[in-house]
């Protein structure tokens, strides 16, 4: 009968990042798993703690249905001597898949030519309790974590010491030994709020009593009973807990707290019990700019910022406990006192930079290595800067861009951005109107660094997206001047997210011609600085496909993406266009006019003239050129009317090729030439939409 299983891993503290990622990754491997082996189930579902990751599996078959199955292997020239035994080869087919020698059979397999050996495979199917340790084994040892330590003299690796394990199929436990522990049915309740034995309805009642154990019957209590013991075992269930908790202090203090989904997605694994308390700060300490305050409180801290009615932020904060305290004031003032003190120095922070000017923060840049490989002369982010300046100005940019260029990485040396990493621009753009500098420029500092991610808020003025470009082409073109290009998975220095900030910037702007400008004046201010980016073509095929990626999210087929970006590539906005009306072209156009292409090839590759004007004679000549001259006749704007011309004249074309019967590469070579020049000049009118060869076959 089919039973549900339950598999759990009990160990010290996961880290909340880490916890959110296994418990999204889990259920997907372990379905692999049981499909691999033949195991059918109602579903999997994991769910976990900071103290544990568990996985339960629905209706687990009690065994594999037997196995069924024709193999294909190796030649059977290869398989059988001449005296017909078997070789090597043959005999190793044989023992791998359990079959007698004269049980194989020479049969011609589909898709391939000649005999092969063929076995047919008949294996028993398995009992489920049988094959899981093994398959729950693997599982453990294959979740992939950032980071992993080994403990004890163990060999095992794991993100913490694993503690205890729990495996039960149905009520019975599995026999599963991993790190150093024996699968029971024991697991544990909350470290403070569990410190006695809790025995779950129909647990055995020999159970020992042993602080924060509980006895499982098996895996439909399994979050039931630890609930009675203060762990909320379910992620989703605690989110709703820890909103719950966010909106009675709302209430309670009359006051929102501020939307953070991040830090909400963080908290949710933080603790097994979630309680909220609030506290406040001094009111003097909303001098300073509220993103330090908020920064203090979210990341170091992760307190959850509080507002009034207009959004303005209010001296108080909301935070998650991870247990139930007999005195919560305490806790309260505990952590009012820790923010106090990170709060105290961000104010002390912000005084010390207002004594300080842009052009002292400018000076120290020259001391911070941006890229050692870049050398002498162009390391350092003060190098950087003067690029950027020298790149906006090649462009064009007016004075308020230049500025802001010259101003954009200066608080970099500024002490609140040195405590602060996350507020690099934010500071900035304070620092900057403090200081009298125009808004333009204050929030181009600012928002040069926007986008933050695929997806996020794209610089908002023209100033700041024409130094935003310019910081990211000059990473790019260094980096692949001094060989630091990605290499597979590895992106250390975020190439890949500036490239296709590039282009999002480009194509939300609607800037056609700019690529190539700010691409070439990347190029020579690198090289007044002694770097000389030797060979651009592995750049440009990496913007290339950093365009092609984004062609597809907006729902191009890629074989259409690859085709349109192999005609032209460095105008976005004009590829997006020709993209999005390559979709409009049907099946048999694409065929035709991909016919013409391969013709038009050959005709290149011989060197037949193909520049002349045609002058159709035939009558199926005739007719090709009369629709083609009356289409394109026609008042033309924009691709889609190109695309309405092509597939207005497609039927015209296939029928000189199949109606007609033409020989396009006739042995006459002046009726080859004519008909090649004919097909060259029709073609060369839509060539410019995208390179028909590559066209995917149906849009």
């Amino acid at each position: 009968m089919p039973a549900d299983l339950l598999f759990e891993i009990g160990c010290e503290e996961i880290p909340a990042k880490m916890l959110a990622r296994a418990l999204a990754e889990l259920p997907a491997q372990l379905e692999a798993k049981l499909a691999a082996a033949r195991l059918a189930h109602g579903g999997v579902r994991a769910l976990g703690t900071p103290r544990r990751l568990a996985v339960i599996v629905k209706q687990l078959a009690d065994r594999q249905p037997d196995l069924h199955e024709q193999v294909v292997g190796p030649p059977a020239s290869a398989a059988f001597a001449p005296d017909g035994s078997l070789t090597k080869a043959g005999q190793g087919f044989a023992a791998k898949n359990g079959v007698a020698a004269d049980a194989l059979q020479k049969q011609e397999v589909a898709g391939k030519k000649g005999l092969y050996v063929v076995a047919a495979r008949h294996v028993v199917g398995g009992e489920t309790r049988a094959l899981l340790p093994e398959l729950l084994r693997e599982l453990a040892a294959g979740i992939a974590w950032p980071k992993s330590m080994r403990w004890g003299w163990s060999e095992t690796t794991f993100v913490r010491p694993v503690q205890w394990l729990v495996a039960l199929l149905g009520g019975e436990v599995v026999g599963l030994q991993w790190a150093g522990q024996t699968a029971g049915r024991k697991t544990r309740g909350h470290r403070f709020l569990s410190p006695g034995w809790i025995e779950s309805p129909g647990a055995r009642s020999d159970a020992e009593h042993r602080g924060g154990w509980i006895e499982l019957r098996g895996a439909e209590q399994y979050a039931e009973a630890l609930r009675a013991a203060h762990v909320v075992v379910d992620p989703a269930v605690r989110r709703e807990l820890i909103e719950g908790e966010l909106a009675r202090l709302a209430k309670q203090t009359s006051l929102r707290v501020r939307d953070d989904a991040a830090l909400l997605d963080e908290v949710v694994n933080l603790g097994e019990y979630p309680v909220g308390i609030s506290g406040q700060f001094d009111p003097s300490y909303l001098e300073v700019p509220e993103e330090i305050v908020v920064t203090a409180m979210r990341t170091h801290l992760r307190y959850f910022a509080m507002e009034d009615a207009s959004g303005k932020i209010a001296n108080r904060f909301a935070t998650v406990m991870a247990t139930i305290v007999k005195d919560p004031a305490v806790v309260q003032r505990g952590n009012e006192n820790v923010l106090a003190a990170r709060l105290a120095d961000a104010k002390f922070f912000f005084a010390e930079d207002r004594k300080h000017t842009f052009d002292q923060w400018n000076a120290k840049l020259d001391g911070i290595v941006f890229q050692a490989k870049l050398g002498d002369g162009a390391k350092t982010i003060g190098d950087k800067v003067r690029r950027i300046v020298e790149i906006v100005r090649a462009l064009g940019g007016a004075s308020g861009a230049v500025r802001a260029a010259a101003l954009c990485k200066a608080d970099l040396a500024s002490t609140a951005v040195g405590e602060f990493p996350e507020l690099q621009g934010v500071m900035g753009r304070h620092y900057a109107k403090l200081a009298g500098e125009y808004d333009v420029v204050a929030g181009a500092i600012e928002q040069h660094w926007w986008p933050k991610g695929q997806g996020a808020v794209l610089p908002q003025t023209g100033e700041a997206a024409l130094v935003a470009i310019a910081d990211r082409m000059d990473t790019l073109v260094g980096c692949f001047a001094v060989g630091l290009e990605p290499t597979g998975s590895a992106d250390p220095f975020g190439l890949r997210r500036a490239a296709i900030g590039i282009w999002q910037i480009l194509l939300e702007r609607g800037w056609r011609d700019t690529f190539g400008k700010v691409f070439d004046a990347a190029v020579a201010a690198l090289a007044a600085q002694g770097v000389k980016l030797a060979d651009r073509k592995a750049l440009d095929e990496f913007f290339r496909t950093r365009l092609r990626g984004i062609l597809v999210d907006d729902g191009v087929p890629p074989q259409d993406a690859d085709a349109v970006l192999a005609e032209t590539w460095q105008d976005p906005v004009d590829a997006r266009a020709r993209a999005a009306e390559c979709a409009r072209i049907p099946r048999e156009a694409r065929e035709v006019f991909k016919r013409i292409a391969n013709i038009l090839d050959d005709a290149h590759a011989k060197q037949y003239a193909l520049a002349e004007q045609p002058a159709p004679k035939q009558p199926v000549e005739v007719a090709l050129w009369n629709a083609f001259s009356a289409a394109q006749g026609k008042q033309l704007e924009g691709y889609g009317a190109l695309i309405n011309v092509l597939v207005e004249i497609q039927p015209q074309v296939a029928a000189f090729f199949d109606k007609g019967g033409v020989m396009v590469m006739d042995p006459d070579p002046a009726v080859r030439g004519e008909r090649l020049k004919l097909l060259a000049v029709i073609y060369d009118r839509f060539k410019r939409i995208a390179d028909f060869r590559k066209l995917g076959a149906s849009s």
